[in-house]
């Protein structure tokens, strides 16, 4: 019967490899975030918009992580493909952010002109960047699901936890801190910083993953 200190080292680090990775692929330059920048400068349903965004990629990352784990269930060979072919698309992954990390790039906030949003049309605007981006699901669903589909069934939840607090942490802390935060995101030098740490954890986490699938053979 697995000990307290055995469910602990399994969980933990379950959840901690989720919150690398859901941090590491939500943290970019692109049209939701600039979104979230723009609500959060002009104190404009701020809150709505971050529960929006956060509960959608719950959603989807937890569709993606059970669904995965449910279709590979019993298919240990398709698992241990996705799995090396989710190495390798962190790998590029990384390689790509390593790339950005030698050049300049910012995070613009666009007002957006002096008329205020709705809360209906901020919440439809929200749901476009977020919904309309093909990206998103091959991050969330795909990727976060065929990875977290990789954990032992009980630490599942966990991982599926940890990518979650990562996206609530990212949106709250762009929505909330946006005041403070908007002109360290115009800056290029903190773009190359985090790009350069999202690299080298897309890489840590691939050699895991690459790990974790050739243990079964």
């Amino acid at each position: 019967m697995p000990t307290l200190t055995d469910n602990f080292a399994l969980l933990v680090p379950a959840f901690v490899q989720g919150l690398m990775l859901g941090l590491s692929l939500i943290v970019a330059i692109g049209a939701q975030n600039a979104f979230v920048l723009r609500q959060g400068l002009r104190r404009e349903h701020v809150g709505s918009v971050v529960l929006f965004c956060a509960v959608a990629d719950a959603v989807l990352i937890a569709a993606g992580v059970l669904g995965m784990a449910q279709a590979l269930g019993e298919r240990p060979g398709v698992a241990r493909v996705l799995a090396l072919a989710g190495a390798a698309f962190l790998a590029v992954y990384g390689a790509q952010a390593l790339r950005r990390a030698r050049q300049p790039h910012q995070l613009r906030a666009a007002d957006g002109g002096g008329t205020p949003l709705s809360q209906r049309v901020a919440l439809a605007q929200a749901a476009a960047f977020t919904l309309l981006n093909p990206h998103v699901y091959l991050d969330t669903v795909l990727l976060v699901g065929s990875i977290g589909a990789q954990q032992p069934a009980a630490a599942q939840g966990w991982f599926v936890a940890g990518a979650c607090t990562g996206s609530v942490l990212w949106f709250a802390s762009l929505g909330y801190g946006a005041r403070w935060l908007a002109p360290l995101f115009a800056r290029p030098k903190a773009w190359q910083v985090l790009d350069g740490l999202i690299g080298l954890t897309m890489w840590t986490l691939a050699v895991v993953l690459v790990r974790h699938a050739l243990a079964g053979w």
